[in-house]
C-alpha cells in the first residue's frame, strides 16, 4: 500500500495547521480511509490463521505454533480495538494502545508458562505441520506488516498495530527454525526454544506499546487532548 506524502504547503496560500482547513481535513479523512482498510484487512488474515494454527498446533503438539495462534488472537482483537477507536481524540488512541500493550504483555506470559509445561511433560511436536503452517503464516504476516509499514511512525494506536505485524513476521521465522530443529534433532527442544523466543518478543513489545501509550497520554496538552480529558 503506497503512503501518500504529507501535504506541501503553497507560498501563496500558507497552511492553517487547524482541522477546518479544507485541505488539512482532506488529507486527514484520506488518511483514516487507508488506516481502517489496512486494518480490517489485517483483521481478516489474523482471524483466519489464529483458527488454522490453534487447530494444527494441537494436532501437531507443538508450543511455538500454540504461542503463534495465540499471538494471531491477540492481534485480531488489537486490530478491532483500533478500529474502534479510529478518528477519536489522541487520549483515547493512547489509552486503546495502552491496552493492546498490556494485552500483549499477558499474552506473553502465557505463552511462557504454557512452554514449561510442555517441557515438562516431554512433548514431541511434528515438524511437518510446523513447517508447512509456518510457511504459510510467514507469507500472510509479511504481507500485513508490508501493508502496515508507512503507519510505523503515527500515534501510539499506529505503532502498536505495526509492532504487532513486525512481531508477527518474525515470529514465523522462528517457528520454521524450530521445525527445522525438531526435524534434525529429532527433540521438542528447538520448539521449546522458539517459544521462550516468541514470548519475550511478546514481553518487549508489549513493554515498547505502554511506554511509547504512557508517554504520548502524560504529553503536553493539546486541543485534541485537551477535548478528550
Amino acid at each position: 500500500m503506497a503512503c501518500s506524502p504529507p501535504p506541501v504547503e503553497s507560498a501563496a496560500m500558507p497552511c492553517c495547521h487547524d482541522s477546518r482547513c479544507p485541505g488539512t481535513s482532506s488529507a486527514a479523512a484520506r488518511q483514516t480511509v487507508r488506516w481502517r482498510r489496512a486494518l480490517w484487512t489485517a483483521l481478516l488474515i489474523n482471524g483466519g490463521f489464529f483458527l488454522t494454527e490453534t487447530v494444527a498446533g494441537v494436532m501437531a503438539g507443538s508450543a511455538s505454533l500454540q504461542a503463534d495462534a495465540l499471538d494471531f488472537f491477540g492481534d485480531t482483537a488489537n486490530y478491532a480495538i483500533s478500529l474502534a477507536v479510529t478518528g477519536m481524540a489522541l487520549a483515547w488512541r493512547s489509552r486503546a494502545a495502552l491496552l493492546k500493550g498490556a494485552t500483549m504483555l499477558v499474552f506473553a506470559l502465557w505463552v511462557l508458562g504454557d512452554t514449561v509445561r510442555h517441557a515438562w511433560i516431554g512433548t514431541l511436536p511434528q515438524a511437518e505441520t510446523m513447517g508447512i503452517v509456518g510457511a504459510a503464516a510467514l507469507v500472510a504476516n509479511g504481507a500485513v506488516a508490508l501493508m502496515l509499514y508507512c503507519f510505523r511512525n503515527g500515534d501510539a494506536n499506529m505503532r502498536s498495530v505495526w509492532i504487532c505485524s513486525r512481531n508477527d513476521a518474525i515470529g514465523n521465522l522462528a517457528v520454521l527454525l524450530a521445525a527445522l530443529g525438531v526435524f534434525g534433532t529429532g527433540t521438542g527442544w528447538p520448539d521449546l526454544v522458539v517459544a521462550c523466543v516468541m514470548g519475550g518478543l511478546g514481553l518487549h513489545g508489549g513493554g515498547q506499546i505502554v511506554r511509547h501509550a504512557l508517554t504520548e497520554a502524560g504529553g503536553p496538552s493539546s486541543p485534541e487532548t485537551g477535548r478528550a480529558a
